[in-house]
């Protein structure tokens, strides 16, 4: 018998081990690469297309989607029980509100705004109409957390 092999033998698990976990090690980061190459390819693709109108300097870019005139963004009216419209300007008073809507009549009709939902940067310099909720202030005449807005011009 000395001269066949033995049928079973020890198996070496340092070796087998080893070769498992570059195997491993391998497959994550083929993963990886294909993710971030398919993010890629989406990002510029896909959500980097754009469509042309003539009408286009109407329009604002908010995260990445185009708002046009009278197109509306936020929650539902019927959340809000207040509105007001005017053109919206940077800016607060002693230190209530971030904004404001520079309305007819002067200052005294100013309304001052914050926004716990959306964004209002983009739309500065434009006429809005906003809808929220008013905020008890110690300086403002009306403050309001904005939660839908509507571009008028």
């Amino acid at each position: 018998m000395d001269s066949q092999k033995a049928i079973v033998h020890e198996l070496d698990t340092q070796e087998s081990t080893t070769r498992m976990n570059k195997s491993i090690l391998i497959a994550f980061g083929m993963f990886v690469l294909l993710g971030v190459g398919t993010g890629f390819i989406i990002s510029n693709f896909v959500g980097g297309t754009s469509s042309s109108s003539s009408d286009s300097s109407q329009n604002i870019n908010v995260n990445g989607v185009e708002v046009k005139k009278g197109q509306v963004i936020g929650s539902d009216a019927s959340d809000f029980s207040d509105n007001a419209e005017g053109i919206l300007r940077e800016g607060g008073i002693e230190g209530e509100g971030a904004f404001h809507l520079e309305r007819p009549g002067g200052d005294s009709q100013s309304v001052y705004l914050t926004s716990s939902v959306l964004d209002l940067t983009p739309f500065i310099g434009r006429t809005v109409k906003v809808w929220g909720q008013t905020q008890t202030a110690q300086h403002a005449g009306w403050l309001m957390d904005v939660g839908r807005l509507q571009v008028l011009d």
